[in-house]
């Protein structure tokens, strides 16, 4: 059997809460779809549509659900027989969320033994239902090393989807406010202004966002998100493929 190996986010050598790290709102300004789940014939209960995409050089996955925007589960994963598997865990059941049903993405560090060169299939378990996807492989993305702190984004496999994860206070994540093509190869994520009198932590950990463009010729070629707004001036980053 290949070895087994477990990783959370705490692997990242971050001192942050998880609970402060998955707090990301989802939001998207390019009408990103929704899946009910539906029966599934195996033990796993609901099957339900799952998205992926490689976020920091490969060192972590974003995990996209449909679920409440501000109770975000928490992602445990482990790597064995060639397969990534991931826990989602909802949050506590006194915790008060919104009703709403949006794309949200949990983050987890890529654990050893995947080579985001190569890719990998992916398997996700959450409260009653279950659901699979793939991510492809990308050249030049690897696990390992410490992140640079820098943003990046990389396409999940729902059409227009992506996902940005970006690095600062837990508790205040940028809000994308409007997403655009501005070009074949260049989509400009405006972010809302803060108010201004906003209180954050101190602290500095992983954000995940999903956004959403339909105007995107071919998300195969080499397309860049441009990150205006709040914190961000014209941050110019690719879009990994998948």
């Amino acid at each position: 059997m290949a070895p087994r190996t477990r990783t959370t986010l705490a692997g990242l050598g971050l001192a942050v809460l998880l609970t402060g790290v998955l707090t990301a709102c989802a939001t998207g300004s390019g009408g990103t779809p929704t899946t009910a789940g539906t029966p599934s014939d195996d033990d796993g209960g609901e099957s339900q549509e799952v998205g992926a995409a490689w976020l920091d050089g490969g060192r972590m996955i974003g995990i996209v659900t449909q679920g409440s925007s501000t109770c975000i589960p928490t992602a445990e994963a482990t790597y064995a027989n060639d397969v990534l598997t991931v826990t989602l865990t909802e949050a506590e059941g006194d915790t008060a969320c919104t009703r709403d049903l949006v794309p949200r993405v949990s983050l987890v560090a890529t654990p050893e033994g995947v080579d985001p060169a190569a890719g990998v299939e992916i398997e996700v378990t959450g409260d009653g239902w279950s659901g699979d996807t793939d991510l492809e492989g990308v050249p030049g993305l690897a696990v390992g090393g410490e992140t640079d702190y820098l943003p990046s984004a990389g396409w999940t496999d729902v059409d227009g989807q992506f996902v940005i994860l970006t690095w600062g206070s837990s508790s205040c994540v940028p809000v994308v406010e409007n997403t655009e093509a501005t070009s074949a190869t260049e989509i400009t994520v405006t972010f809302a202004t803060p108010p201004a009198d906003q209180v954050c932590t101190m602290d500095m950990a992983p954000r995940g966002t999903v956004a959403a463009v339909l105007e995107v010729e071919d998300e195969d070629a080499e397309v860049f998100a441009i990150l205006t707004g709040a914190e961000f001036d014209n941050i110019r980053i690719p879009i990994y493929p998948n």
